[in-house]
């Protein structure tokens, strides 16, 4: 984990960029205390998800496609009639 003030962070923004690419954490402090934890996001995947992944393993049951209830068409709508 890099430790670093709010200066350093600003000041070398694109090296430490870098190094949080690679998998480290960066911990951001002002005047060496703790303030937030910078930490790299998860890589996307190259390929899109193929579809029907959860095929025979979910069913949308037929009260799904009933109305809603007044109450709650009326809740959507801010709560007017």
């Amino acid at each position: 984990m890099i430790k670093l003030n709010v200066h350093e962070a600003k000041t070398h923004l694109s090296r430490y960029l870098a190094r949080l690419k690679k998998g480290q954490t960066i911990l951001l402090c002002r005047r060496n205390t703790p303030v937030a934890e910078i930490r790299p996001l998860p890589s996307m995947p190259e390929k899109p998800r193929p579809i029907g992944l959860a095929k025979e393993k979910f069913h949308v049951p037929p009260s799904f496609f009933e109305p809603l209830p007044k109450e709650i068409i009326n809740d959507f709508r801010g709560g007017a009639a």
